[in-house]
């Protein structure tokens, strides 16, 4: 942001700030005149108070934009909180004034108020809370494809002070308390940048040697059209037991929501190849036959071992 614009953020506030301070020096004689020249006078000091709050505010956003140490600026809503507890410390200062107490003595007093009134809308602070935090760590930003870890997969449209909302892939509006989101891990597939590898694993019969297995499935993904080729695909051998050997076919793409499409096109490239070339994974037959009673089955085996022997 630039100087002018800076100064011209500056003006209003400043300018009321300088008015105010004027009207305080010159009250007396500006209240003399009136018959509730008292009042006159605690207005130009509310105005003070209120004049205080709007150029501390603005003064304090320009230095969060103006930060050098951060990436990115901080969230509007950090800025916006900030105004208002000035703005409320005005309030109450004003109140004050009229009631004829100190400022200190009013939010001292207001203390008992202020702690029942956060225990009726404790969800609300911690909703609030929870997004300033979210707004100042950065885990995400509109726009990103993110997973809150058990809760929701998809697409951020939106982040407020009470909720964030998000569009998952099957065009499923969700909307989650930012509280909710904060005590849960989050993938961000978007960030730093949107490219990611992902993987699919694949079970193939032992009579199929790892390296025949590997060739077969890599010069299939060569045909891919959705995945990306450099860097290029490769594949892993996984587990080695009873049922076959599975291998872990991993590739990288640039857009989460292509995931599934990828995956699909993986899946049907692998397939076509061991098809054609007559070697699909591992099958198992089971056979259930309907047998004799026990005592007929073992009367049966003997026999058989006698005949045998």
């Amino acid at each position: 942001m630039s100087a002018k614009e800076n100064l011209r953020r500056l003006a209003w506030p400043g300018a009321l700030m300088v008015l105010a301070i004027g009207l305080m020096f010159n009250r007396e004689r500006l209240a003399h005149p009136f018959e509730q020249g008292e009042f006159v006078m605690l207005g130009i000091t509310a105005l003070s108070y209120f004049a205080a709050a709007w150029l501390l505010s603005r003064i304090l956003a320009l230095v969060f934009d103006q930060t050098p140490i951060r990436a990115k600026r901080y969230p509007r809503l950090l800025t916006d909180l900030i105004a208002a507890i000035l703005f409320f410390i005005a309030l109450v200062a004003t109140i004050s004034l009229f009631l004829g107490k100190g400022g200190f003595g009013a939010l001292a007093g207001s203390g008992l108020v202020i702690a029942m009134l956060g225990f009726a809308i404790r969800n609300v602070v911690a909703d609030t809370l929870s997004g300033i935090a979210l707004g100042v760590e950065g885990p995400f930003r509109i726009g990103d494809w993110i997973e809150i870890d058990g809760v929701v997969r998809g697409r951020v449209i939106e982040i407020g002070w009470r909720t964030t909302r998000i569009l998952t892939r099957n065009s499923v509006y969700a909307i989650l308390p930012n509280s909710q989101i904060a005590r849960q891990r989050i993938t961000n597939y978007s960030a730093p940048k949107p490219k990611y590898r992902a993987q699919i694993e694949i079970t193939l019969d032992h009579a199929l040697a790892i390296a025949e297995a590997r060739r077969l499935m890599l010069e299939a993904l060569r045909e891919a059209k959705l995945i990306e080729q450099d860097p290029p695909p490769d594949v892993r051998v996984r587990a080695y037991d009873g049922d076959g050997i599975t291998y872990a076919v991993r590739y990288w793409l640039t857009r989460f929501e292509r995931d599934t499409d990828c995956r699909d096109e993986v899946y049907g490239l692998i397939d076509a190849a061991l098809r054609e070339t007559g070697r699909a994974g591992p099958c198992q037959r089971i056979e259930l036959v309907r047998g004799l009673p026990v005592r007929d089955r073992g009367a049966t085996a003997g026999n058989t071992g006698d005949a045998s022997g």
